[in-house]
């Protein structure tokens, strides 16, 4: 059977075609083994998608949008004016490979596989499936991204030498999984991510470590290449974007590089102990829950057959010397690990139906064969915290409270003199460039005019939040949540009232009234925060504090609404 393998990133897609008594080869369009995953909007309202898209985005870069993926909750993009609903625009990449793979193999094919994040729930597998159908691809399946790499790096080997462990860094997302290898098949244990890290996050932060060095000569010139309002800015700023991802590759082969500027800034020098510096606390981030996700599936590091990298941005060699250190077990990634994904999705057995996996869920327990392996014994309990005070029960907050740490430049809109009323916690309406509503707002206080902060609602919706803010604050994170409670968040999370090292308590702050919660977990400290009177929560995590009087001076200097 003819089978097309499509993984759909969000910076570039990658496509490999298996036909019937051939073996699986890398479908090039436009010249490339990858695609850039981009939309352009003609005037007409047709779009243009990959590297004629990036093309003409140097005409009108208003029309145009790099990474479709990344936006997915939006539902509708606007590209110069034009409104175009984001599964058009899934469906327009999806549409290019696939009239490409029909054009090479003669004839469309019998089935198409493809990729997508491992949180993504049902709702946004929906969404790649309608797009899916609109591309006209036909009996479409879905298979998690970490899946389909386990089952290419099996492929390489032998089925028995133990499960495997990946670590997928993409643009857009990072997910990791445990995947059991047997002759029967792959069987996930375990599998997590988060939705909000990706190589785009580190290219941000580059971004604004080289704007701290050089904005000083002309702070109006460069708010103007942070929020374009021209498309001589647009050009400009996409110009220097790509010069920064340019440099960050860079950086993976080199100890210095430098980034060249527009007018009226002069170059600058970047090395690698610069960037790795400003992305260690989130790749350390990641490599923590690679190593819970291993835990969660019953074994240790050393049980896997071995520990997997995928995506672009696992070439950084800080990368593997974390996880290194984190797992014990040295991390192994091959020349292409762009194209891993796509390989894998071949060799992922399917039955009539897709694999599809709840997000931030196991999919199935472990499956004991007739022969037990020795990689299938119980594994040994893991070390107790290196701080008696830090207890587990906060590793599943710290976990689904999934935060970005790089940091992102953004002005806001002026906050009003009142705030709002309890009824303004009911609509999402009148968000601002960061996504504040006027609640949120008036619960973040002065947070907003001195972090960096950007709409995360993916994050929100895995505490049932119609909306959420995250705001990067010295090195560590709040998250803004409108439409959940806080007593509703330690519900889901199931925190214990009586857990030892629990401090609670009232605050006042901006004409608020409200209570708060705080403690010391292995993995980070948290507080969680919320005001009396309305449907919104804050909730701050740390992995620099000691102790909770810590988190509760910072909570009461910097977080607290004054």
């Amino acid at each position: 059977m003819d089978v097309l393998a499509i993984d759909f990133g969000t910076s570039s897609t990658v496509a490999v075609l298996s036909a019937a008594g051939r073996g699986a080869r890398v479908v090039e369009v436009d010249g490339s083994v990858t695609m850039p995953s981009a939309v352009y909007v003609n005037d007409d309202g047709t779009l243009v998608v990959g590297q004629d898209a990036e093309r003409r985005a140097r005409l009108d870069p208003a029309r145009f949008e790099p990474h479709p993926k990344r936006r997915i909750d939006e539902g509708t993009l606007d590209l110069g004016g034009t409104k175009v609903p984001v599964t058009d625009a899934f469906a327009a990449v999806l549409r290019r490979v696939g009239e490409e793979a029909g054009r090479q193999l003669g004839r469309p094919p019998a089935q198409t596989r493809i990729s997508h994040p491992a949180g993504w729930g049902g709702d946004l597998q929906d969404v790649l499936r309608e797009a899916a159908a609109m591309a006209q691809l036909a009996d479409v399946r879905l298979i998690p991204e970490p899946v389909a790499a386990a089952a290419h790096y099996a492929s390489l080997g032998s089925r028995t030498l133990g499960p495997i462990g990946v670590y997928d860094l993409g643009a857009g997302t990072f997910d990791c999984a445990v995947v059991g290898v047997t002759q029967q098949g792959f069987t996930v244990l375990a599998e997590d991510g988060l939705p909000d890290l990706g190589s785009l996050d580190i290219d941000q932060a580059l971004l604004v470590h080289i704007g701290r060095s050089v904005s000083h000569a002309d702070p109006a010139q460069w708010q103007r290449l942070l929020r374009p309002q021209t498309t001589a800015d647009r050009r400009t700023r996409r110009a220097l974007l790509q010069d920064v991802r340019d440099a960050k590759e860079s950086l993976s082969r080199h100890a210095q590089t430098h980034v060249p500027m527009p007018e009226p800034f002069g170059d600058v020098l970047v090395s690698r102990d610069e960037l790795e510096a400003l992305v260690r606390p989130s790749l350390l981030r990641s490599a923590e829950l690679l190593a819970a996700t291993i835990r969660r599936a019953g074994l240790a590091p050393a049980q896997l057959g071995g520990v997997y990298l995928v995506g672009g941005p696992s070439r950084m060699p800080l990368l593997a010397a974390l996880l290194g250190r984190q797992l014990g077990v040295a991390p192994t990634t091959q020349d292409q690990p762009e194209t891993a994904v796509a390989f894998g999705l071949h060799h992922v057995p399917l039955g009539p139906t897709d694999l599809t996996v709840p997000a931030f869920a196991p999919v199935r327990p472990p499956v004991t064969p007739p022969r037990p392996q020795p990689w299938q014994q119980p594994a040994p309990p893991p070390p107790p915290p290196v701080r008696a005070t830090r207890k587990p029960w906060l590793i599943g907050l710290a976990v689904l409270v999934v935060v970005a740490v790089a940091v992102t430049i953004v002005v806001l809109a002026t906050r009003g003199d009142s705030a709002p009323s309890a009824v303004d916690c009911g609509t999402t309406a009148q968000r601002d460039q960061a996504g504040f509503t006027p609640c949120l707002r008036s619960l973040a206080g002065t947070v907003p005019d001195r972090a960096s902060c950007h709409a995360a609602d993916a994050i929100g919706k895995l505490l049932h939040a119609q909306v959420a803010v995250t705001c990067s604050i010295n090195g560590s994170a709040v998250t803004y949540y409108q439409g959940v409670t806080t007593g509703e968040i330690e519900a889901k999370v199931k925190l214990q009232a009586d857990a030892k090292g629990l401090a609670r308590g009232d605050w006042d702050g901006g004409g608020l009234h409200g209570r708060y919660l705080a403690g010391m977990g292995s993995v980070a400290g948290i507080v969680l925060f919320g005001a009396d009177d309305r449907r919104a929560a804050g909730l701050y995590v740390s992995q620099d504090a000691d102790r909770v009087e810590d988190l509760l001076a910072f909570f009461t200097g910097q977080l607290k609404p004054a």
